[in-house]
């Protein structure tokens, strides 16, 4: 078989697939050590499939966090306090535009990326605030179970985007301590 054949054939690289056809090709081409091998924050590069090697660590709960200078939004209890979910979607998305333009500027300045520098984010924290001991009440939208939800949702709108048109960015992980 020909190597362009072979490309052909590679589902989980043509973007004109259904994920779940593009995710279940992927799976069925990767060893379980390489499969556990992407189960950590650094996870390793898979030379063999074209996977570059991808750092999962990064936060962005008031602006993309320790990479470099971005812009600074207030904690999330304090723009809870605005109680407007489509003020929280603007914020984030512009967080989101910051992240994919340094995200980018790091590709073509060193050609991958580390840690606090990826396309994923711990954010935003969904915790209920409840407990003043816990000591990071700060990062949350409060003790209002329904605040939380609106909030914590318009902020995954947010970083996501439109995703008809792929610009937002391709996994948010909801933080939950």
């Amino acid at each position: 078989m020909s190597e362009q054949s072979d490309q052909d054939t590679l589902i989980y690289l043509d973007h004109t697939q259904p994920l779940g056809d593009r995710v279940g090709d992927l799976l069925a081409r990767m060893t379980l050590e390489e499969k556990i091998s992407q189960m950590q924050h650094g996870a390793a590069a898979i030379p063999r499939l074209d996977i570059p090697a991808y750092n999962f660590w990064n936060e962005a709960l008031h602006g993309v966090g320790r990479n470099g200078r971005a812009t600074v939004f207030p904690q999330a209890i304090g723009m809870a306090a605005t109680w407007d979910p489509a003020l929280i979607q603007r914020i984030a998305s512009a967080i989101a535009d910051e992240a994919r333009a340094k995200y980018h500027a790091t590709l073509t300045r060193k050609g991958d990326t580390l840690i606090y520098q990826g396309l994923t984010f711990w954010s935003p924290n969904v915790n209920i605030f409840r407990d003043p001991r816990w000591g990071r009440g700060q990062e949350t939208w409060g003790e209002d179970p329904f605040l939380t939800g609106e909030m914590g949702a318009a902020f995954v709108r947010g970083l996501q985007g439109d995703q008809a048109a792929n610009l937002g960015l391709e996994l948010t992980l909801a933080l939950l301590w």
